[in-house]
């Protein structure tokens, strides 16, 4: 078998096809939670706090040589762990929802078929010899 027929009947595989959309899903989801993260959810809750704007949240930490200002922007720091927790929710219940569409329902207990003929007659002969 040569390269090139094993690197295609391993592209080929369902697996490899469902994750590579997976991640341009993932990605796409990414964009839109950091957007309503950026655009809908920190404003209201920079306007609570105290009309603060959580993007341009920084501390100036020193000096570039060609004068320009070193910053540390916590703000934007902020934003992402907001993203980074509505992804991992939305994944979570994705995962919940799967796996409870995945489960099996237990079965019912089998009930044992009734006896034959021949084991209810060796039944009351075994009954009627441990009457004597």
């Amino acid at each position: 078998m040569s390269f090139f027929s094993e690197f295609k009947e391993f592209a080929v595989k369902g697996n490899v096809v469902d994750m590579a959309v997976g991640l341009v899903i993932g990605a796409a989801f990414g964009k839109i939670v950091s957007s309503l993260v950026a655009n809908v959810i920190m404003p209201p809750l920079g306007l609570v706090i105290g009309r603060v704007s959580f993007s341009k949240l920084a501390l100036q930490i020193g000096s570039s040589p060609d004068g320009k200002p070193v910053m540390l922007e916590y703000g934007l720091f902020i934003q992402t762990i907001f993203d980074f927790i509505l992804i991992a929710l939305a994944i979570f219940f994705v995962i919940k929802l799967i796996n409870r569409l995945k489960r099996t329902p237990v079965p019912a207990p089998a009930v044992p078929p009734p006896p034959t003929k021949s084991e209810a007659l060796l039944g009351e002969i075994r009954d009627l010899l441990a009457k004597r």
